[in-house]
C-alpha cells in the first residue's frame, strides 16, 4: 500500500427501505478537517487522469455506479516511491480511500452506468492557486495501464 493511502470498508446497513452508508464524520480521523465536498462523475468507459495535488488531501467515496482507481507514488523520499496501487470501488464494492498529498491518481469508469464520486477535500479549490498537477492518461511515464482485461 502506498504510504498515506487509508482504505475504510464501508459497512452498509440494510433494512426493509434500503441501505444506509456513512461516508464521512467529524469523529472520524480520516474526514475530521475538509476544506469542502463535491461531486465528480464518470461515464463507462472515460477515464480521468492523472492529477496530484502538492498540499491537499482527498478522500474519495463512490455511490453509484463502479470505477476503477490508479494510484502512484512519485514521493521523492517516501518509503513507496515508485508504488502503484489499484481499487475497484462502488456499489458492489462500498469502501472510502484517502489519497495522501503528492500522489497521482485517477478514475476509469466500469460497467454500463455512470459512477458518482463524493469527494472530501482538506482544503477548499482556490481558482487562483488550483494545487492541481495534471498528466495525460495515456501519455506519460507513470506504468500504469487504463486498457480492460478480461483474464
Amino acid at each position: 500500500m502506498i504510504e498515506g493511502v487509508c482504505v475504510d470498508r464501508l459497512e452498509p446497513r440494510v433494512d426493509e427501505r434500503g441501505r444506509l452508508v456513512e461516508l464521512f464524520r467529524r469523529d472520524d480521523p480520516a474526514t475530521r478537517d475538509y476544506g469542502q465536498i463535491h461531486v465528480t462523475t464518470l461515464y463507462p468507459g472515460v477515464v480521468k487522469a492523472w492529477h496530484r495535488h502538492r498540499r491537499r488531501a482527498d478522500v474519495i467515496a463512490v455511490v453509484a455506479g463502479m470505477a476503477r482507481l490508479g494510484l502512484y507514488d512519485e514521493r521523492q523520499g517516501s518509503a513507496t516511491e515508485g508504488e502503484l496501487n489499484q481499487f475497484f470501488l462502488g456499489v458492489h464494492a462500498p469502501m472510502r480511500i484517502t489519497i495522501p498529498p503528492g500522489v497521482w491518481f485517477g478514475f476509469k469508469g466500469m460497467g454500463t452506468d455512470e459512477a458518482v464520486i463524493v469527494v472530501l477535500t482538506s482544503q477548499p479549490f482556490d481558482p487562483r492557486d488550483p494545487d492541481e498537477d495534471r498528466l495525460d492518461p495515456l501519455v506519460n511515464e507513470i506504468p500504469f495501464d487504463w486498457d480492460r482485461r478480461d483474464r
